[in-house]
């Protein structure tokens, strides 16, 4: 815990002292992302890089909603080629079919949708065919 300044030592040799003091106990050693380069050291700076990196971190979606569950739906079908049993691949499907029958029945503001429920029985076809070629 961070202990009060005291009277008459210089603001800079008392951050400097704690500063020290903890590196000897060892408190920066466990940090995430120690030893490790900064992620965007070499991109350009953005005013408003922090705002970015918490709306990211709180799962916040920059994307109007139709186009974010767009892009749910590619997701999800790159998703299904990787699904390992037939019921994670019809779960999949069933998910996110019942985000996209929700918003077609109440559209989201923004861009149109354009999206169809995917159709699981022929989606399910694929996926077998693709597990066994032949």
């Amino acid at each position: 815990m961070t202990e009060r300044k005291p009277p008459g030592v210089s603001f800079e040799s008392f951050v400097d002292r704690q500063i020290r003091q903890a590196d000897e106990r060892g408190e920066f050693a466990e940090l995430p992302g120690f030893g490790k380069p900064l992620a965007s050291l070499d991109a350009p700076y953005d005013e408003l890089w922090w705002i970015k990196g918490k709306l990211h971190r709180e799962g916040f979606a920059v994307l109007p909603p139709a186009l974010a569950l767009r892009k749910e739906a590619q997701d999800a079908r790159e998703a299904l080629e990787a699904a390992r049993t037939e019921r994670q691949a019809r779960d999949l499907l069933t998910e996110i079919n019942h985000k996209i029958r929700k918003a077609l029945r109440m559209p989201p503001p923004g861009p149109p949708l354009n999206l169809e429920e995917f159709d699981v029985e022929a989606e399910l076809t694929h996926w077998r065919e693709s597990r066994n070629p032949g």
